[in-house]
């Protein structure tokens, strides 16, 4: 394990570098970052059925996006094959590996790595980091994640472990204020159905589905 990702919640679990690329084993789950897994997603007609796609629609050239909470990148895969040249912030140092090692490998995929050609990644804290931006962006997308309290049995393998190194934001204020502060057009945030608002601040509109729902907030 790299020295940089010692003490940073891989004391009980382990970053495996193999041929096949970066996996993450601990607490009796795996997990391996894959683009490829979103196929079924993106073709055949089917991305335009995506709720983050329909709240982020958009035909404007050059479009771009701020995913500041990447985690995994799945989310921020959806908007760049929407068009959106988009830039995933990721704090935590050992899911960052995961993802730059999913990208690499997307890029070298036939029909997703013009996808993945328009995900730059940033290893940081996007708190920091937006409010420093000088370039305008047309959307920010914040997804907290979903709170703890949840019931493991509604939580996919990859999300405990996920969780176990990132906890579900603690800051959201923070974080909100941040996403304003960069001035985007809009502001899309993923939230359990029947959560609160991020921040305590009302939505200009809420796309929901069974078990999610995306507030817009158009600046």
């Amino acid at each position: 394990i790299p020295s940089r990702l010692r003490g940073r919640g891989v004391e009980v679990s382990k970053t495996l570098f193999y041929s096949k690329g970066v996996s993450l084993t601990g607490y009796g789950l795996a997990y391996q970052g894959d683009f490829e897994n979103m196929l079924h997603r993106v073709t055949n007609g089917r991305l335009q059925h995506e709720m983050l796609v329909r709240a982020s629609k958009s035909e404007k050239p050059g479009r771009k996006a701020i995913d500041a909470t990447a985690g995994m990148g799945e989310d921020g895969f959806l908007l760049a094959a929407q068009g959106y040249e988009v830039t995933l912030y990721e704090q935590n140092p050992v899911i960052a590996v995961l993802l730059k090692d999913a990208l690499r490998r997307a890029k070298k995929h036939p029909v997703l790595k013009e996808i993945a050609a328009r995900m730059k990644l940033t290893e940081g804290n996007s708190v920091e980091l937006m409010p420093a931006l000088l370039d305008p962006v047309d959307v920010i997308y914040l997804d907290p994640m979903f709170p703890a309290r949840q019931k493991s049995s509604l939580i996919n393998k990859k999300l405990q472990l996920i969780q176990k190194l990132e906890p579900p934001c603690s800051q959201e204020t923070d974080l909100f204020d941040a996403a304003i502060s960069a001035d985007p057009d809009k502001i899309i945030v993923k939230r359990p159905l029947k959560s609160d608002f991020l921040a305590g601040r009302k939505p200009s509109y809420t796309l929901s589905g069974k078990a999610i729902r995306y507030d817009c907030y158009t600046l």
